[in-house]
């Protein structure tokens, strides 16, 4: 029987101005659902799904364990500045200025390039950043 995989939604989705967010919680719900697609499976809680946390100040697999149970969007939010760590507006705005940015410039510049040529995506000079690379890889640019 073929499954059938659904991609998760943009990095750039965001709920009341954290980035990515919305992304992490769709990865986990799909996962759940066995609706993700394996090549996304060995990155779970690693990378930008990583870092989110980290700027929320949670653990990954607690943060995982609230959304399967259930939980929105808002409600991981919610969950997330319950239990987290309070971020400012200026700290807000350097997490989302380091999170549309990565790989431009910077030390996975090398790894960007990589992962567009693995994509065939190497002739596609518009793609400056990890989040332009994912939304072409996953068909919205």
């Amino acid at each position: 029987m073929h499954k059938t995989f659904q991609p998760p939604r943009s990095p750039r989705d965001e709920i009341d101005g954290i980035l990515y967010l919305p992304r992490l919680c769709d990865k986990v719900r799909l996962h759940a659902a066995g609706r993700l697609h394996p090549d996304y499976h060995a990155n779970l809680g690693s990378g930008m799904d990583l870092w989110t946390c980290q700027f929320l100040g949670v653990e990954y697999h607690a943060l995982s364990d609230f959304i399967i149970s259930g939980k929105s969007d808002a409600e991981a939010l919610a969950w997330c500045r319950q239990n987290g760590t309070p971020r400012s507006p200026q700290e807000l705005a350097w997490w989302s200025a380091f999170m549309r940015t990565r790989g431009f410039r910077d030390d996975l510049t090398e790894r960007l390039q990589q992962r567009k040529a693995e994509s065939g995506l190497q002739d596609r000079h518009d793609l400056l950043t990890f989040m332009d690379y994912i939304d072409a890889d996953e068909s919205r640019l």
